[in-house]
């Protein structure tokens, strides 16, 4: 019976010790730190920088115009051709309400595409894959969100956060 024990023990004592080395490990990602330098070098990143510099050169452009038939609108008046003077204000003030109304709606769509930007679900797939492939290859068991109220303190030797946006930085 004691043979048998031993025998078993002894079967057993490698598989015990396995376990026992087995440490769970966890790192952590700033979320927040990998959706602005991902973001920073993507297309839609640049396409929404493009739309926004294309929309204030739009605004701009209005202003100018409205500045203009106000300025000669001046002139009429001081000329004394009140019918001028009175159709250029009327054509300012027309042009104003249009240019609070573009900036209105071209406001409302640009904020749409910037929430849009960290949403989008291959952006996650990828962020996801990143940690993953990270996770794995060093022995990680649980990567956490840094930013989690729920983490009082972590060192930053289990920050993966760079690791992870060269990661995805690689992959274009």
């Amino acid at each position: 019976m004691k043979k048998k024990a031993f025998i078993l023990f002894a079967i057993l004592l490698p598989t015990l010790k396995i376990q026992a080395q087995q440490l769970t490990r966890f790192a952590v990602v700033d979320v927040d730190k990998v959706n602005v330098a991902f973001f920073k070098d993507s297309k839609a990143y640049r396409d929404w920088q493009d739309q926004s510099a294309g929309v204030q050169r739009e605004i701009d452009r209005i202003t100018k115009e409205i500045q203009d038939m106000r300025n000669a609108q001046f002139e009429a008046d001081g000329k004394g051709d009140k019918e001028q003077a009175l159709k250029l204000e009327n054509d300012a003030r027309r042009r104003s309400e249009y240019l609070r109304e573009y900036y209105r709606t071209k406001t409302v769509e640009l904020e749409a595409m910037k929430n849009n930007l960290g949403q989008s679900e291959s952006f996650y797939r990828q962020v996801s894959e990143g940690i993953r492939f990270i996770a794995e290859s060093e022995g990680y068991t649980m990567v956490l969100n840094s930013k989690d109220p729920n983490i009082l303190w972590f060192s930053s030797s289990v920050d993966i956060t760079d690791k992870l946006i060269q990661n995805l930085r690689s992959r274009r």
